[in-house]
């Protein structure tokens, strides 16, 4: 399987090559040159996980042996996952939540950074390379936690994360701010992810910086959705989902589902469009925006416009004005990666731009959108729970209000699966005080209370960081990024 950038298309490039470089020389995103597809009574009747992690990832990554993907996804969906990788759970009749929090960092970006660094250091062997891989990342919350995880102490390669300073909840900063390991460091930013995300990709871009660590032999790598590398991994869970509905017998086999992600930077639901089109039965995949909502007007009208005033929310994972994963979206529905380039240009200088017509056609015959604020979402959280009994994060209340607000609006019923993308115990000031409760200031003993009110236990990975050292505590400039990557 080769690959392409989203912005030159006349070039490829190998699987192991996307993963290692991350992005392209012109700035854009790797895509596969095709979707193979899979036998759907096969994947639903593979034993386990793992097995099916292999079987689905061998497709894309075609110079990887089966013996080492097979022991790579037993390795990274193991005992850390509890049992439970991929847990559909029923909320109502015809809701599901399809829980990917149940990792060793409590949310769904595990699924991909407790793989992604075997495909990393198995890619440098295919390769051959032997220089260090210096992975820089961007992070609205829990990608940088569960990066900084997956590469602890991983021979070979040192990992930055930068986040927003104020824009993250306290459990998310401290998950980083204590992460132990020689080979990692951790910055808050002053700004917001956006401006972390623009300026982690100006020293990607910087060719000056790339000749200066090449003469140390370092090269630059990422770890966000924008490596082919993340967002692979991602591709698994719908398909384990549709198994256990068929399993359960909630559908039969060939039967159609909706999907509702909430999301930010869209590479989870991009990851749902992937597995469409390797030919599971997705109806709808409908895209669930906070008030930060330039994807839900995007999906609506084909103008993305990122100039806007940037909120806060409750659900600050989301906090998102660029959309880097849409580019990929771009492509496939465009077909042409100098229309893709033209839109991504204008998006850099003029901070919007407008698909044509016949693009936003393809892409609502497959996408729908809704969006929540603080209060709507609040109040689907409470809902959810006092009528149904089923403790959300404030992420997974935004899909759920907006699934059901798609429910109402669609001409077909069929069951929907909400992604659940992080415990609510990263979250437990705003999900207490969505049920109505009293929110301690502290965090710490809001998991107390929360577990209090709802009967409830907090994971010990979150519960556990009271009173943990925080080795990291220096915050810097967008601008000084690149200045942190020269440290190599």
């Amino acid at each position: 399987m080769r690959f392409y950038s989203t912005r030159n298309d006349s070039e490829t490039v190998s699987a192991a090559q996307a993963i290692v470089q991350g992005l392209s020389k012109e700035g854009g995103l790797f895509v596969p040159e095709a979707f193979p597809q899979v036998d759907l009574e096969e994947v639903c009747a593979l034993p386990d996980y793992p097995a099916m992690a292999a079987h689905i990832l061998q497709k894309f990554l075609t110079e990887y042996s089966e013996a080492f993907l097979t022991s790579a996804a037993q390795n990274a969906y193991g005992p850390s996952f509890h049992g439970k990788a991929g847990q559909l759970s029923k909320v109502s009749d015809g809701l599901f939540a399809l829980e990917l929090w149940h990792g060793p960092t409590c949310a769904f970006k595990d699924y991909a950074l407790q793989l992604m660094p075997h495909l990393l250091v198995e890619g440098k062997k295919i390769l051959g390379r032997q220089e260090l891989t210096y992975i820089l990342v961007a992070t609205s919350g829990d990608t940088g936690k569960a990066a900084l995880a997956g590469y602890q102490d991983i021979p070979g390669i040192k990992i930055t994360v930068f986040y927003p300073a104020d824009g993250t909840s306290q459990v998310q900063r401290m998950q980083m701010t204590t992460q132990a390991g020689e080979n990692v460091a951790v910055f808050a930013v002053n700004g917001n992810f956006d401006d972390a995300q623009t300026d982690v990709k100006k020293a990607f871009a910087d060719k000056e910086l790339e000749a200066e660590l090449a003469q140390r032999n370092v090269r630059l790598s990422s770890a966000n959705s924008i490596n082919w590398g993340r967002l692979v991994p991602q591709i698994v869970y719908y398909f384990a989902a549709y198994q256990q509905l068929v399993q359960s017998n909630a559908i039969a086999l060939g039967e159609p589902v909706d999907f509702c992600v909430p999301t930010g930077n869209f590479g989870d639901i991009l990851a749902g469009y992937y597995a469409k089109r390797m030919g599971l039965p997705v109806h709808k995949l409908v895209c669930a925006s906070n008030r930060n909502n330039v994807l839900t007007e995007f999906l609506r009208t084909g103008v993305y416009d990122a100039r806007r005033q940037f909120y806060r929310t409750t659900s600050p994972s989301m906090d998102i004005l660029v959309s880097s994963n849409l580019e990929r979206l771009l492509y496939h529905m465009s077909g042409s990666a100098q229309k893709v380039a033209g839109w991504m240009d204008q998006l850099a200088r003029e901070g919007y731009y407008q698909v044509d017509e016949d693009c936003l056609a393809k892409i609502q015959e497959v996408f729908a959108a809704g969006c929540a604020d603080d209060v709507a979402a609040a109040g689907q959280l409470r809902e959810v729970f006092e009528k149904d009994g089923y403790l959300c994060d404030t992420h997974t209340a935004v899909a759920f209000h907006a699934a059901k607000e798609y429910a109402g609006q669609a001409a077909d019923a069929v069951p929907m699966v909400v992604l659940s993308t992080a415990n609510p115990y990263k979250f437990p000031k705003d999900v207490l005080a969505a049920l109505g409760q009293t929110a301690p200031e502290d965090e710490f003993e809001a998991m107390d209370a929360l577990a209090g009110y709802t009967g409830t236990r907090p994971p010990e990975e979150l519960r556990g960081l009271q009173g943990a050292l925080e080795r990291f505590d220096k915050t810097i400039r967008p601008e000084e990024i690149t200045a942190v990557a020269r440290m190599a």
